[in-house]
């Protein structure tokens, strides 16, 4: 697609026929379709493709109970200019706080799309179509769509072709919904666990973050032709380096040199700009080296669209704009004297729609009218969305079938699929004297302790799934197979009540936990085993999105008496399995050092309890690898694994090591990484070989393991990281098998910014790595000559 100079003055009147117009023809090639329709439009027209409506369709879209409101749309778009796009349709009819079970389901939101999008077409003067986005981070956020595991979760299953076919089935459910761009995926780099939103991102290595990444995206947009009406525009986010903000607080300032930015933060964008071809971006609240995203020009083009060629449209965040200018219930960056000035600032910079209401935008044409911004300014932002939305084919055929929807959405094959993602999420971290997987010959009562067991653990950005299985639920279904009772008891609470989107976080006092702890010892007395559901919820871990609404931790233990009911369980004498759900890393020493089986399960979607159960009686082997490094403290922060040589030297009465490492995970079998050999010892600096492992998996059951290749430049003109991941495989293997696992080793594997800024191969020595984690004990070495 080529780029809008906004060189075109001609400006076509009503009475124009417009049947014969070249944008009306779909046999016209799109290129010139956008620029027919672009010197039709008038300045108030191209204003109004820049801007999008959200909570306010409530005013200008819908009635009371979330239906299409012909005379509210017909009053508030009586000028005819139409409008860019239409946000979260499926949220028509609830509250901001409340559940998507109040909101709209498949049918209800596919009429509303219908409706609105018929309105649009055949009532703004050009009858150009809206574009409706929705929130798909882990599944469409609406009622009765499929809920996977959050994208910390996935990122642990190093299986980029189940992340692939996930999303593109939760971009089927947006689709047939009427939806046709997602907010996802996210591919920040999360380098600071005190952060809310850790859970919304692949973890913290770039590599895993832009493999993870790409895969989203292809399953979001297949292969961006979107020629039968199953895939959607994704939307990489946050662009850039959202995941480690300022003492871990949600859009605070990044502060940070450029290679590390380009080597970390950007690594992840610019691959899937370039691998995957993705369609749209959003610009990130937070700034850099003082520099606002939304306002930041060479950001967002210079290095986007010049250097890496992005040819899509780049979103606002949610009221990131105003913020340029200052934001009350949040913040202000105090760069822009108002909300005039802070559009002014987008627009140059390259923000192309605004989200998620009318706001600052409202301002363009006066700023066009005072000589502040060109009419080519607007073309520069309005063609690339023209361009998508004729690609899309919401020109010719914008409508979709609400018995399809129906069908599609959280169907009995994507309740399967969700089932394997939550089974291939669980991480085991412990397993001391192989108290796992429970003998169901040999249990006759498991108690199931803890907050977490009867609680919904989506997480944030979720939807209401047709079925949503606890892990009581889940463990008493497969215990009733196994003629297994099941007690349960809570044990305490980590807040009452309470849901993500609601602001106030309730918590009960330590004297109401302590009396739920003595009750739950009494509880347990006639279990032979405590399985024990605590971590944290989607209110102590999540985005920060006001003054009122906090979700950022200076504390990163288990939250109020949860270690006073591991203590008091463990005192029971019985065997205690520890499943931790949770948004984020959590600092469990007490419970490593006391509990002999432990599972890390971030939030697991839908099917969380029926794959919790899976894994306990062993029907599941675990095979996760954690996507992000586990700290022993705060204080220990940050502690990921790709750390400079002088930087973790180690602390007065403490190391520095964490408590568990970057692609950790065992199993309940055992592998043996043998016969480690490079394809060539040596290569020139654009040169190609290859690392090959045999792989052996020498316990008892079927199961698979992660390879992993981490890479070392010994000597460089500017400092490396200690290992970097650069290859992975996932490799499953009956017992006794052995397979032969061979990763590529390029170019791009052993290149970085050096003293002069330069993306390079240096000549020298490079250390190849490759074991089953991060820790230096778990990998085998070899040489690779760089000439």
């Amino acid at each position: 697609m080529e780029t809008f100079s906004g060189n075109i003055s001609t400006k076509q009147t009503d009475k124009i026929d417009l049947k014969n117009a070249v944008y009306k023809n779909p046999d016209s090639p799109i290129e010139d379709r956008v620029s027919d329709l672009l010197s039709r439009m008038t300045i108030d027209e191209k204003v109004a493709q820049m801007m999008g409506v959200w909570n306010e369709k409530k005013e200008t879209l819908i009635d009371e109970k979330g239906n299409f409101d012909f005379g509210k749309a017909n009053k508030a778009y009586a000028h005819g200019n139409g409008i860019g796009q239409v946000g979260r349709p499926s949220d028509a009819g609830k509250d901001e706080e409340a559940s998507h079970e109040d909101g709209f389901d498949a049918r209800q939101t596919v009429e509303l799309t219908n409706d609105i999008q018929k309105f649009f077409i055949e009532n703004s003067r050009l009858g150009i179509p809206v574009v409706f986005h929705e929130e798909c981070l882990h599944g469409l956020a609406s009622k009765w769509a499929t809920s996977f595991p959050q994208p910390i979760g996935l990122a642990g299953t190093f299986n980029t072709k189940l992340v692939e076919r996930l999303y593109a089935m939760t971009a089927e459910e947006t689709r047939v919904r009427g939806g046709h761009q997602a907010l996802t995926p996210v591919v920040d780099v999360a380098r600071d666990p005190r952060w809310g939103r850790v859970e919304e991102t692949f973890g913290e290595d770039p590599y895993l973050v832009a493999k993870m990444g790409v895969a989203a995206v292809k399953g979001f947009q297949g292969d961006a032709q979107f020629n039968n009406k199953k895939h959607v525009m994704a939307t990489l986010k946050h662009f850039a380096a959202h995941g480690q903000p300022e003492s871990g607080m949600n859009c605070g300032p990044v502060n940070i040199s450029e290679r590390v930015l380009r080597e970390t933060f950007l690594m992840p964008f610019k691959e899937a700009v370039e691998e995957a071809n993705v369609v749209s971006i959003m610009a990130s609240y937070n700034e850099i080296d003082g520099v606002p995203s939304h306002a930041n020009e060479w950001l967002l083009k210079d290095v986007l669209r010049k250097e890496w060629g992005f040819k899509g449209f780049v979103v606002s965040d949610y009221y990131a704009i105003w913020e340029l200018f200052d934001r009350a219930d949040t913040h202000g960056h105090h760069i822009a004297k108002d909300r005039k000035e802070a559009a002014e600032l987008a627009v140059k910079a390259g923000v192309n729609i605004e989200l998620p209401e009318p706001d600052c935008y409202l301002n363009v044409k006066e700023l066009v009218e005072e000589g502040r911004l060109t009419e080519g300014d607007l073309d520069e932002m309005v063609g690339p969305m023209l361009y998508w939305k004729f690609k899309m084919g919401l020109f010719e055929d914008p409508y979709m079938d609400p018995t399809i929807a129906e069908e599609i959405s959280g169907s009995e094959r994507n309740k399967k699929l969700a089932l394997q993602a939550a089974q291939e999420t669980i991480t085991l971290l412990k397993n001391e004297g192989d108290v796992l997987p429970l003998n169901p010959s040999e249990t006759k009562t498991i108690a199931v302790v803890g907050p977490n067991a009867t609680r919904s653990l989506l997480g944030g950005y979720s939807g209401s799934p047709k079925t949503n299985i606890t892990i009581l639920e889940g463990i008493k279904k497969k215990a009733e197979d196994h003629n297994i009772e099941v007690l349960y008891s809570e044990g305490c609470k980590i807040t009452v009540g309470g849901r993500w989107e609601e602001d106030a976080v309730v918590i009960p006092t330590p004297e109401e936990n302590r009396k739920a702890i003595a009750l739950a010892v009494e509880d347990v007395k006639e279990a032979d085993v405590i399985v024990l559901a605590i971590g944290g919820n989607d209110q102590t871990s999540r985005e920060a999105w006001s003054l009122k609404h906090m979700g950022d931790r200076t504390d990163l233990n288990l939250f109020g008496q949860q270690d006073e009911l591991v203590d008091a369980m463990v005192a029971t004498g019985k065997p205690v399995i520890a499943f931790v759900v949770n948004g984020r890393p959590l600092s469990i020493n007490n419970v490593v050092e006391k509990v002999p089986g432990i599972f890390e399960c971030w939030y697991l979607g839908q099917e969380g309890g029926n794959a919790v159960a899976d894994v306990l009686f062993g029907e599941i082997n675990p095979s996760a690898k954690l996507p992000i490094s586990i700290p022993k403290s705060v204080g220990q922060l940050p502690v990921y694994y790709n750390f400079k040589p002088s930087a973790r030297r180690g602390f007065l009465f403490d190391d520095a090591q964490p408590l568990f490492s970057f692609g950790y995970g065992l199993s309940y079998t055992t592998f043996e990484l043998s016969s480690l050999r490079l394809e060539e010892n040596t290569i020139p600096t654009d040169g190609l070989t290859s690392v090959s492992v045999d792989v052996t998996n020498t316990g008892k059951r079927e199961g698979a393991e992660v390879v992993q290749m981490y890479i070392r430049d010994l000597y460089s003109t500017v400092t490396r990281p200690i290992k970097e991941l650069k290859g992975f495989q996932k490799v499953w293997l009956k017992p006794g098998e052995t397979k032969t696992v061979t990763i590529p080793v390029s170019s791009k594997s052993l290149a970085f910014y050096n003293i002069r800024m330069e993306y390079v191969v240096e000549p020298g020595e490079f250390e190849i790595m490759v074991g089953n984690s991060s820790r230096d004990e778990d990998l085998s070495k070899v040489i690779l000559t760089v000439e």
